[in-house]
């Protein structure tokens, strides 16, 4: 008889969510809402209370404790006024969350809402932005992290890149920009050397029709043609507040871009209820395989619960 193949067997677990809203609206001065935040200021007034949770939030932190990623993501919208104060109140929810080097961040649009002093907002989460090069800078709290930024985790590559940029009122764009690009394109081959599995982690979605002209991202077709350059393995987003699974094909085989609704929404319709997805890397007989399970919250359970698994078919890295 002939040797029995290996069963498959978990590697890696990755959990990603995105776009919290949090906000602070208690002591904001009237000079801090004369620019583009009075609009989201109004917007939360009028409709966003009830749609950002707190209370769904807090069940989220509950509900991950029994998950037990290797490693957590977030991609942007920490902050819903962009208000140091919120940025201060989303620092408390990355520790629960977990400590640094098992936390990582990019930012949103709503992070960069208005041109604000760096030492006043991202400061705080400057290790938990941090790539793996950074971490051993001396007081890398206070050090000026630059995108895109690298983390290595087991047999993955967590690439982040940053969209936020202040944008006229209205707007909810998001850019790249050449120089981070130039780098990105370094990221990736280097990575792909490595045979690592590159999952980049952006908030604005790369794939044309997914969201409207004003929440796009400005250099989509940049983005498009780096990939087809140096290819990549799985795109992660936030932004578009609903579970999305897209897809940018590329010569190095199909890269899906999946999206994940906010981590704090009630939900005004059941699509766009608070959910989280958890990525587990497979190894078996026939080289890797990853799962998604989609956790979603139930209002009238008032916990999350399994809404589906599937299997995310991943181009395999080469050397």
């Amino acid at each position: 008889m002939g040797d029995k193949l290996p069963s498959k067997h978990e590697i890696f677990r990755l959990v990603h969510l995105s776009d919290p809203h949090l906000i602070s609206t208690s002591g904001v001065r009237v000079r801090e809402l004369l620019n583009k935040r009075v609009y989201a200021y109004l917007s939360w007034h009028l409709h966003r209370h009830a749609e950002h949770r707190e209370e769904v939030l807090d069940t989220l932190l509950k509900d991950l404790q029994s998950t037990k990623p290797d490693h957590i993501v977030l991609t942007g919208d920490l902050t819903h006024l962009g208000l140091p104060s919120e940025f201060r109140q989303a620092r408390e929810l990355l520790q629960a969350l977990g400590p640094p080097s098992k936390v990582m961040v990019i930012p949103g649009n709503h992070d960069a809402y208005v041109a604000t002093a760096w030492e006043c907002t991202f400061r705080f989460w400057s290790d938990y932005m941090a790539s793996d090069a950074d971490q051993g800078f001396p007081g890398v709290k206070d050090h000026h992290i630059v995108f895109p930024t690298l983390r290595v985790r087991g047999p993955m590559a967590l690439i982040g890149v940053s969209t936020a940029c202040p944008t006229t009122p209205f707007l909810a764009t998001g850019s790249i920009g050449i120089v981070q690009m130039q780098k990105l394109g370094n990221i990736l081959d280097e990575t792909r050397r490595r045979h690592l599995l590159r999952v980049v982690l952006i908030h604005h979605p790369p794939v044309p029709g997914t969201v409207s002209w004003r929440k796009r991202l400005a250099d989509q077709t940049a983005f498009q043609a780096l990939l087809a350059r140096h290819g990549a393995e799985l795109i992660l987003h936030g932004h578009i507040h609903r579970t999305c699974l897209g897809h940018l094909e590329t010569p190095w085989g199909r890269v899906f871009s999946i999206g994940v609704p906010s981590a704090s929404a009630l939900g005004r319709t059941a699509r766009r209820r608070a959910r989280y997805h958890v990525f587990r890397l497979m190894r078996s007989a026939g080289g890797l395989e990853m799962l998604l399970t989609v956790k979603v919250y139930s209002p009238t359970e008032r916990r999350f619960v399994d809404e589906g698994e599937q299997r995310v078919p991943l181009p395999q890295p080469t050397g």
